[in-house]
């Protein structure tokens, strides 16, 4: 993987089990990345997390794919990151055919060729992967074909400094079932949709409440806070934003809307940060309303970078040219005990 990733990944065994079954209640499947000294590079030691975010890309390098994973190569081995995560919509118009679609090669393996990139790339299912075999990208197999893919529906990683939940959003929204215009989606594993809500809210909830690490970030698909052409997302308003809320997570990370933009939480401290502009973008579709607490919006191709240390995180947006385009940094309260 090259010495920029100086992380072990240690896999829960039963997770070739948790894909062929429907989702009962019952704990996440748990990734451990345990952070060893990073040599030569006496700015970071132990205690620093680093991470790109892409989303919505696959499309075999067209509508600039290729030149954003360029740069995400260059910004990659620049700030020495230890994974990427992908927010979903990870392979177009419909998602893998199989585990055997060429798909993966051409618009995974092949574009992301950069030293930098080749570390975990950490993954959710976004509404245009539903339309393909959904659970292709689970399988063993791909990871056989490139060792750095790890995709399940929901998902916990432990990086010591943080942990990450990422969730599957995609059943959330009750529209693909009402009227799924054409398009046909894998619901195996689904059906029936409450249960596998209900199950999948209180497994995060639980997640949450239990969870010691430093920062809490949540991934999904589905923005909770956009001002893109899809906008909030009505379920995730009503039924996870409550439960990040109230367990203080610090950032909520989403693609779906093919731009990059930042919105403070008004209420609270949460940052809602979308990265979906992976690929093809929408130039010009921005809504008018509810812009309270937007700090950035891009409608352009680019990604995201979110560095962590025990006191601060600092956020960067970058174009498809590697130019900044915006940055924001989160301070961590320090609480000194009393005496």
């Amino acid at each position: 993987m090259g010495n920029q990733c100086q992380w072990h990944l240690w896999f829960v065994l039963a997770i070739t089990c948790f894909v062929s079954q429907n989702y009962v209640a019952g704990e996440l499947e748990r990734v451990h990345l345990k952070a060893q000294p990073r040599n030569g590079n006496s700015s970071k030691g132990d205690g620093f997390l680093g991470f790109l975010v892409v989303g919505d890309w696959g499309r075999k390098g067209a509508f600039n794919q290729s030149r954003v994973a360029f740069q995400m190569g260059k910004i990659g081995e620049k700030l020495k990151i230890d994974f990427v995560v992908s927010t979903g919509d990870n392979f177009y118009d419909n998602g893998l055919n199989s585990q055997h679609d060429p798909a993966f090669l051409q618009s995974f393996t092949n574009i992301y060729k950069s030293k930098s990139l080749q570390t975990h790339w950490f993954s959710v299912l976004g509404n245009h992967d539903y339309r393909g075999d959904a659970e292709a990208q689970f399988s063993p197999f791909l990871r056989q074909i490139d060792s750095r893919w790890f995709c399940l529906r929901s998902f916990i990683v432990n990086a010591d400094l943080a942990e990450i939940i990422f969730v599957d959003t995609t059943p959330l929204v009750k529209s693909y079932f009402l009227n799924s215009d054409n398009h046909t989606y894998d619901w195996r594993g689904i059906i029936p949709r409450k249960r596998y809500i209900t199950n999948l809210l209180k497994d995060v909830e639980c997640a949450l409440r239990e969870s010691t690490a430093k920062w809490t970030i949540v991934v999904g698909h589905h923005a909770i806070r956009s001002i893109g052409f899809h906008g909030d997302t009505e379920e995730l308003v009503n039924y996870l934003l409550p439960i990040l809320k109230a367990n203080n997570v610090d950032f909520y990370i989403n693609g779906h809307d093919h731009c990059l933009q930042h919105i403070s939480d008004t209420n609270g401290r949460m940052e809602f940060l979308t990265s979906g502009a992976g690929s093809k973008a929408w130039r010009g579709d921005m809504k008018k309303q509810r812009r309270e607490g937007l700090r950035f919006f891009y409608d352009g191709q680019g990604f995201m970078s979110l560095q962590l240390s025990q006191f601060d995180a600092h956020i960067a947006f970058y174009d498809a040219y590697g130019t900044v385009l915006h940055t924001w940094n989160v301070w961590k309260p320090i609480f000194h005990s009393s005496m």
